[in-house]
């Protein structure tokens, strides 16, 4: 009896935990990297997604990476002062061009203080997103990969307690093309990929959200989304700059792409 008392009080605290899972949308914003596609042109195209968004009025914008082409005070500050033009919460993951292809203590540090931390995790409606530094996946740093792997899989595991159904959201995707392609710039490496699958087919990942292709690339791995978004600033395919749509409820999770609509020339 006294077991059958505890089970639903712990199913109680769950309960009592976890938001109400009500339908929300949130976008998808990849390699905004001002100074990549012209500077010039990337702020408009910004300037221009930022218009689109705040008219479709999502609850959130995670954008994955390359927030900028270089990492200076310059470029940071033009970054921000267009993201605040938001209406809606945004959520930063970095990306090599933020943190360096090799980060160091020192890229890190500069990141830290003039963009925010470079991995965290929060919650809406009813979901867990973690936000991930894939260069410490990339690259081996010292102390700094090992304190960032603990953390991620402790914090995996505190969702799957709670009973969270989690994003991930980061700017290195897993593998472009199949699960075991070789190692390149555009991917992690394979020892790596394969541990960090593991680790989503165990927690309920729902969703892992890139960017760093510069081109659309959707995989589906064990019923979770793989989703590399195309960019406003420049594609390698000549496909249209943009943003994806995300829409959850507590029994679909679907996304779409929307291009910017850049006023025409007389």
């Amino acid at each position: 009896m006294k077991k059958y008392i505890l089970i639903l009080l712990l199913l109680f605290v769950v309960s009592c935990t976890k938001e109400k899972q009500e339908p929300f949308s949130f976008v998808q914003l990849c390699d905004t990297q001002l100074g990549f596609g012209g500077y010039e042109h990337d702020v408009k195209s910004l300037k221009i997604a930022v218009k689109q968004i705040n008219a479709l009025n999502p609850d959130f914008v995670v954008i994955c990476g390359d927030l900028v082409n270089n990492k200076n005070d310059s470029s940071y500050a033009d970054f921000k002062e267009i993201i605040e033009d938001l209406k809606m919460p945004v959520y930063n993951a970095p990306g090599n061009h933020d943190v360096g292809n090799i980060p160091t203590d020192t890229s890190l540090s500069y990141y830290r203080k003039t963009i925010g931390k470079d991995y965290y995790e929060f919650q809406h409606n009813g979901y867990s997103f973690i936000v991930v530094n894939t260069q410490l996946w990339k690259i081996n740093l010292k102390n700094e990969s090992e304190k960032f792997n603990n953390w991620f899989e402790e914090t995996l595991k505190d969702k799957k307690d709670k009973g969270y159904s989690v994003f991930i959201i980061g700017h290195y995707p897993l593998y472009v093309d199949s699960l075991e392609e070789d190692e390149s710039y555009h991917n992690l490496p394979l020892t790596k990929r394969k541990e960090i699958l593991t680790l989503f087919k165990q927690n309920d990942v729902v969703a892992y959200l890139t960017g760093h292709t510069h081109k659309t690339v959707i995989n589906n791995y064990n019923n979770t989304q793989l989703v590399t978004g195309a960019t406003t600033s420049r594609n390698f395919d000549e496909t249209p700059l943009g943003y994806r749509i995300w829409e959850v409820s507590s029994d679909s999770v679907k996304n779409n792409f929307d291009s910017l609509q850049f006023p025409t020339t007389q």
